[in-house]
């Protein structure tokens, strides 16, 4: 189990409170309405990216702003795109990682995005070669649709 940390402001905005809204009129917990609903918003982006992995399973929890996820995935690479797209939303703060892997593959780098950054100055920062940037938007595909779409606050696969 680890724990990887975002910025909680940046990100897809997945969560809404009118299901908690709702819940509370018809005599639910809301607070864990909402949490079932943004666990369920997580899994379903998570599926919209075409990612998956075996027993996958999302929780948030509101109050801490923490995504535990568990599963297992077959790459690493895998894995680490499913974390990414669980701490690149809105609201999220923290990922615990719980999710396995079937085939094992080197620790994973991150970046986090400052204003002015672009996928070349990363890519020269990273690699000595502003060029290489092609293999920062692919390593982070499909949550980046294009390398001029990166905004402060993502969290970036930075691939060896």
């Amino acid at each position: 189990m680890s724990l990887i940390s975002f910025i909680k402001e940046a990100g897809e905005k997945l969560f809404g409170t009118n299901q908690a809204v709702a819940a509370e009129s018809q005599g639910a917990d809301p607070v864990a309405t909402a949490n079932a609903e943004a666990s369920k918003a997580v899994l379903n982006y998570i599926h919209k990216m075409e990612l998956n992995a075996d027993d996958l399973q999302v929780d948030f929890d509101g109050a801490t702003g923490k995504v535990t996820v568990s599963g297992t995935a077959a790459t690493q690479e895998i894995k680490e795109k499913i974390l990414l797209c669980c701490g690149n939303i809105n609201g999220v703060s923290d990922v615990v990682d719980n999710l396995k892997v079937k085939e094992e593959g080197e620790a994973p780098v991150f970046y986090t995005v400052v204003r002015g950054d672009t996928l070349s100055k990363i890519a020269k920062e990273h690699y000595g070669n502003a060029n290489s940037y092609m293999k920062i938007f692919e390593a982070n595909k499909p949550m980046l649709s294009h390398p001029d779409k990166i905004y402060p606050g993502q969290t970036l696969r930075i691939p060896k």
